[in-house]
């Protein structure tokens, strides 16, 4: 071949991935991890009603799924409060993200997100030529003051922004982030990923009519529905958005098995409340982990818990390493100052006694 087959913007790309996945992790120590502690998923599982209509859709799972994804869209808008014109369905957060960006991004375009938040949007925006412009965190907080500050200054098209936020746990209330989204600069789109907004306290969720075209919100099933491994993801946005992902997102992508579980976790309530109920209690726990070595837990509204090792980045990794050493999954924040922390998933009791019996052995080795 004379000519290189990867475009000059593909070839110019780290050959990275946002995470590590604990397979990767396994299969170089040679072992399975005793508590898997560290993707925050739920280890509290899905809806039984999830599991027996997921194992009803197998036998057919000779057809591709519905590529319309009717039945799925229309339970989401009767669940929300919207029309079916204001959902999307795709492979998870993950992979709606990637068509968003492909639809608004092209070379030299901006975005705006906070230094340390969730990498997988900045990896789809540089895998399409845009230019990320960070914005420190405030405390433990991301900054809406701050975002839209840069937003204002770098006329960016996207502003992404978690809540409640990954890795930090925290979270902002619906009201603060409904007047962020008054005050968007004319011209840029507000990313928000809701995808623990499940799990957090009552009015984290802001009250923002579906058909706002200044903003997108993402959910998922993932997190407190505990199916992670189905990739079931969705949008609410104003009806012209949502249809442009027709323009690239993979209509097959979604599969007939995870359709149905999503409809039937959706329906399942019960589930819901039970999953939020167990993990009120084990952040209770895993604070209290945390305060019997010393170290302080931050307030979360999520299904994990970040915690202050109390110095520096170099001390936190240290202590994730000796904890990995011994078992345990776990990860942390990236930069500084955030990476003082270590982030630990919510688990059910015999996940969260393994920890607390390594945890003050990764504490001592890792000095």
């Amino acid at each position: 071949m004379t000519r290189p087959l990867l475009t000059p913007l593909a070839l110019s790309l780290p050959e990275t991935v946002p995470f590590v996945g604990p397979e990767t992790q396994e299969r170089a120590m040679g072992r399975p991890f005793r508590a898997r502690l560290g993707a925050n998923e739920s280890l509290f599982g899905p809806s039984p009603k999830a599991l027996a209509a997921m194992a009803q859709a197998a036998a057919d799972v000779w057809m591709y799924g519905d590529p319309e994804n009717h039945d799925l869209k229309q339970a989401l808008a009767a669940h929300h409060g919207c029309r079916p014109e204001n959902i999307v369905v795709g492979e998870g957060i993950d992979g709606l993200l990637g068509y968003l960006v492909r639809l608004t991004v092209g070379p030299g375009d901006r975005v705006v997100t906070s230094l340390g938040a969730y990498p997988t949007f900045t990896f789809h925006v540089a895998g399409f030529g845009g230019e990320v412009v960070r914005v420190p965190y405030k405390g433990d907080h991301e900054d809406p003051e701050a975002l839209l500050e840069a937003a204002r200054s770098h006329a960016p098209k996207l502003i992404y922004l978690a809540n409640p936020d990954n890795p930090m746990g925290s979270a902002h209330s619906g009201a603060v982030i409904a007047d962020m989204v008054a005050a968007l600069p004319e011209g840029s789109l507000l990313v928000l990923d809701e995808a623990y907004v499940d799990l957090a306290p009552e009015g984290t969720a802001p009250v923002l009519s579906p058909d706002d075209p200044r903003v997108i919100r993402f959910r998922t099933f993932s997190k407190a529905h505990g199916m992670a491994g189905a990739r079931v993801g969705y949008a609410i946005a104003a009806p012209e958005l949502a249809r442009a992902f027709d323009k690239v997102r993979n209509h097959f992508g979604m599969g007939r098995i995870a359709q149905a579980g999503a409809l039937a976790a959706l329906a399942d309530t019960a589930h819901l409340a039970r999953v939020r109920a167990l993990t009120a209690t084990a952040r209770s726990r895993l604070t209290g982990i945390a305060a019997a070595n010393g170290l302080r837990a931050l307030p979360s509204a999520t299904n994990f818990v970040t915690i202050d090792c109390g110095r520096d980045g170099d001390y936190a990794r240290a202590v994730l390493r000796e904890t990995v050493a011994r078992g345990v999954f776990i990860r942390m924040p990236g930069v500084a100052p955030l990476d003082r922390c270590i982030r630990i998933s919510l688990g059910d009791e015999p996940a969260l006694a393994i920890l607390e019996g390594v945890l003050p052995q990764a504490l001592r080795a890792a000095g």
